[in-house]
């Protein structure tokens, strides 16, 4: 049985019947919906965008099943993780993982191939969309020439500033590739428009799913080597979902605006915010999931894999690195 990804968007109340997994939607006024019942072999994890009721008993059970929840506060902000004990941290993994960010050299060389990784899956876009009419030839020479200096930063901060510059100037791109919504320069904690709302939004799921399938090897996803490590949060998602963003959300946000499935009214806009509502968040979700699940030929492979496994094989590819059996070299969009 194919294991999926479970969105529990209303607040409600998880338990257990035997090797079920019930989920009761309660609403403001405390009255009960209809009960979901989900067999647990057929969940890898839970994204909970509604207050869940569960107890310790629930967790026990769900840590035995290697069952992860991922929780989002009300902005859609990526609050924490119920992670499943750590089944697959290796000893010596763990020591190598640890040297490479210690030793300055090994550190910039990973750090290095994620900025370049990125770089070239955002010229992808670009040029995809360059070849379909859209006048970005200004943007991408810009780009291009950051892009030439990766090779020759040594130094973490200015990497980071690299990475920055070419992230700023890839967002100016956005007001060109959509048609009907601008999104005038990056915003967050609160997004201000509907575009930022969305990249906002989708780059915290990514974030999420690259958690996700670090938690499948032997990596550590708090010792990272681009992001700093931060007491917080599992730094190395941050460091791997630099390369897939483009990809994975940014495609996804350009196809759902454009073919207009996500429209104005799907958005909360406040004063100074905007939000998505629980209708875009589903639709946005549903493209996502969708854009995961898609395959395309692995050229060494020689196989048909999915988006979603392409993040697994990262890791993989990561661990071999650290371990010293293989160079790293960043997953590149080949289409």
């Amino acid at each position: 049985m194919m294991k999926k990804t479970y969105y529990l968007f209303n607040p409600g109340r998880m338990s257990r019947k035997d090797n079920t997994l019930k989920f009761t939607p309660v609403d403001e006024d405390g009255v009960e919906g209809i009960p979901k019942y989900i067999p647990v072999e057929g969940v890898s994890d839970f994204y909970c965008f509604g207050a869940l009721d569960a107890n310790s008993a629930l967790y026990n059970f769900l840590g035995k099943q290697q069952i992860a929840v991922h929780f989002f506060d009300f902005y859609e902000q990526y609050s924490g993780s119920f992670m499943p004990k750590e089944y697959l941290l290796a000893g010596k993994m763990q020591i190598e993982q640890t040297k490479h960010y210690s030793n300055k050299t090994k550190r910039v060389i990973i750090a290095q191939k994620f900025i370049d990784g990125a770089a070239f899956n955002i010229l992808k876009n670009l040029r995809y969309y360059q070849s379909r009419g859209k006048d970005l030839s200004a943007i991408i020479e810009i780009i291009e020439s950051y892009s030439c200096s990766i090779a020759t930063t040594t130094d973490i901060d200015e990497l980071m500033g690299v990475e920055g510059n070419i992230r700023q100037k890839y967002y100016d791109a956005f007001d060109v590739i959509l048609n009907d919504f601008s999104m005038n320069g990056r915003s967050k904690q609160p997004p201000k428009n509907e575009v930022n709302a969305l990249v906002s939004f989708g780059n915290m799921m990514c974030y999420s799913m690259c958690l996700g399938q670090i938690y499948h090897t032997q990596l550590n996803p708090t010792i990272s080597f681009l992001h700093e490590p931060g007491y917080r949060r599992f730094s190395l998602a941050l460091d791997l979902a630099e390369i897939f963003k483009p990809i994975l959300v940014d495609r996804t946000i350009f196809k759902v605006l454009n073919k207009k499935e996500i429209q104005a009214n799907d958005f909360d806009v406040q004063v100074n915010s905007v939000i998505l509502k629980e209708s875009g968040k589903k639709k946005f979700v549903r493209a996502f999931e969708e854009r995961l699940a898609e395959t395309i030929k692995h050229r060494t492979l020689n196989r048909s894999v999915s988006y979603k496994h392409l993040v697994k094989l990262e890791c993989y590819k990561l661990t071999k690195h650290i371990l010293g059996m293989e160079e790293y070299k960043p997953f590149k969009s080949w289409w």
